[in-house]
C-alpha cells in the first residue's frame, strides 16, 4: 500500500504483519492513524504474514529487503512497526535499514509525550519512556562496542553504558517519588468527596470514541477534543448536577487502545484510579465504528487490569448522528435497569436521557431521605454530620432530630455499625 509523497513531516514506512497462530489479526488502518497522530507522513505500508516472528529481524529476509528498497527510494527517515520489538530486533533492523526503527510501544509513548499538558501527565509519560528506554540504551553505544582490547581501549562503552543506566535509575526513582505524592493527593481528594457523599462517575472508552466531547457537552467544560487518537490525556474533573441525585463528580480519563503498552497502564495508575474507585463507569462507545465490539473487549481488558471490572458500568453508544437510523433511547435489562444509552455528544442529542440513566443507577445505591434520630442516638447524629451527609435539620414535637440526608448506602450501613444500632432504630420520616 503506497501513499502520495508528503509535503512535510517525517517520512515513514509502516510495517504490519499477521501471524497464523494469533486468534485475532487486525488491519493496519488504526496504526496508520497512530502514525499520523504522531506527526509522521506514511508513504507506504508493508504487509505480510508469518508463522511466527523472526528472532533476529522480526520479519523474513524477503520483507526486509522490500522495506530497505522502499526506504532508499522514498528517502524515509523512520520505519514504524505495528508490533512490539525486542531491543536486539530494533538494533538489527536499524543497522540493516540505515534509519530509525520504532515499534508500536515507542510510537504510542511519543504521542503521549506530545499530548501531555499537566505536570502530572508529563511525569507519567516520562516515567514510561525512561522505563522503555532503559532496555534500549545499548543502541546508542554500538560504536564503542567495536573497541575490543588494546591499551587504553578496554571497556569505555560499558563504562558509559553503566553511567547512563545509573542516571536513568536515579531519574526513575525521582519521578516515581513525585508521582507517589500526586497519588497521595488524589487519594485525599477522593476521601474528601466520599466524606461529602459526592458520587464519582468516570468516563472510559476506546480512544476517539468521543469521551471528551461528551464530557464538554454534559458539564459545559472546555476540554480539548478532536477527531484523532489520544486527543487528550490529562484527567479532568467537574461537578455536575443530576436531578434527584444532586451533585456528582464527572471524570474524563485517557482513552484506551488495542495493545496498550503495559508500562503506560502502570505509569498512569494514579490517573486510572479515578476509574477503579468510581461509583459508576460510563463506557463510551463509537457505535458507528465497524470494530466497536472488538473495541469494547479491549476496554474491558484494561478495566480488568486496573481493577475496575467490578464497578457498575453504563454503556454510552455515542455518535448516533453517524447512523442512518440512530435515535436517542435508553435500553433496559429484564429488571428495567438501564444498561445502555444511545446519544450524540457532538449534536447534544440524548444528554437528558443519559442523566436520567445515571440518576436511576446511582439512586439505587444512594440514600436521599429524611431520618428521625432519637435523642439517645446523638453519636449517630454526630457521625452523619461528620460524614457531610446532612442537608438540613429540624426537630419534631418530641424533640427528636429530623435530618434530611444524602449519602451512599454502603456508608450509611457502616455508620450504623460503628454506632452500634440497627437500621430499624432510625425511623424514616
Amino acid at each position: 500500500m503506497f501513499f502520495e509523497r508528503p509535503d512535510s513531516g517525517e517520512i515513514a514506512v509502516l510495517v504490519h504483519i499477521d501471524f497464523y497462530d494469533q486468534t485475532e489479526n487486525y488491519g493496519p488502518e488504526e496504526f496508520i492513524e497512530l502514525s499520523i497522530s504522531a506527526g509522521a507522513d506514511p508513504v507506504a505500508v508493508v504487509e505480510g504474514s508469518r508463522q511466527r516472528p523472526d528472532p533476529r529481524y522480526f520479519i523474513g529476509s524477503g520483507k526486509l529487503e522490500e522495506i530497505k528498497d522502499i526506504v532508499l527510494r522514498e528517502e524515509a527517515q523512520v520505519v514504524l512497526f505495528d508490533h512490539a520489538l525486542s531491543p536486539s530486533q530494533e538494533r538489527n533492523l536499524e543497522s540493516h535499514l540505515n534509519c530509525r526503527v520504532l515499534d508500536r510501544t515507542g510510537l504510542i509513548l511519543d504521542i503521549f509525550a506530545q499530548r501531555a499538558r499537566t505536570h502530572e501527565g508529563k511525569l507519567q509519560v516520562e516515567l514510561a519512556q525512561l522505563q522503555h528506554m532503559s532496555t534500549r540504551l545499548i543502541r546508542g553505544w554500538t560504536h564503542l562496542e567495536r573497541q575490543k582490547g588494546g591499551i587504553g581501549m578496554r571497556g569505555p562503552g560499558e563504562t558509559q553504558l553503566e553511567t547512563d543506566r545509573r542516571l536513568l535509575r536515579e531519574r526513575i526513582k525521582a519521578i516515581q517519588k513525585r508521582l507517589d505524592k500526586v497519588n497521595s493527593q488524589r487519594d485525599q481528594s477522593r476521601r474528601s468527596r466520599s466524606r461529602s457523599a459526592v458520587p464519582t462517575v468516570s468516563l472510559v472508552g476506546y480512544t476517539n470514541a468521543g469521551k471528551s466531547t461528551l464530557f464538554n457537552k454534559a458539564t459545559g467544560a472546555e476540554v480539548y477534543a478532536a477527531d484523532q487518537l489520544f486527543a487528550t490525556l490529562d484527567p479532568t474533573l467537574r461537578r455536575l448536577d443530576v436531578e434527584q441525585i444532586g451533585s456528582i463528580v464527572l471524570a474524563d480519563t485517557v482513552g484506551f487502545i488495542r495493545q496498550l503498552p503495559h508500562r503506560l497502564v502502570k505509569a498512569f495508575q494514579a490517573t486510572l484510579k479515578e476509574s477503579s474507585e468510581a461509583d459508576l463507569l460510563l463506557h463510551v462507545v463509537d457505535c458507528a465504528d465497524i470494530a466497536r465490539d472488538d473495541n469494547i473487549k479491549e476496554v474491558d481488558a484494561v478495566l480488568e487490569e486496573i481493577g475496575a471490572n467490578e464497578v457498575p458500568v453504563l454503556k454510552v453508544f455515542n455518535k448516533i448522528d453517524a447512523l442512518e437510523t440512530g435515535e436517542p433511547r435508553i435500553d433496559r435489562d429484564e429488571n428495567g435497569k438501564p444498561y445502555r444509552v444511545w446519544v450524540s455528544a457532538k449534536e447534544g442529542i440524548g444528554i437528558g436521557l443519559l442523566q436520567q440513566a445515571i440518576a436511576e443507577l446511582l439512586g439505587e445505591d444512594i440514600i436521599n431521605d429524611k431520618l428521625v434520630v432519637p435523642s439517645d442516638q446523638g453519636r449517630f447524629r454526630a457521625m452523619l454530620f461528620e460524614q457531610g451527609a446532612v442537608r438540613s435539620e429540624e426537630y419534631d414535637d418530641l424533640g427528636r432530630s429530623v435530618l434530611e440526608v444524602s449519602l451512599p448506602k454502603k456508608d450509611f450501613m457502616q455508620l450504623l455499625a460503628r454506632a452500634g444500632i440497627s437500621e430499624d432504630q432510625v425511623v424514616a420520616a
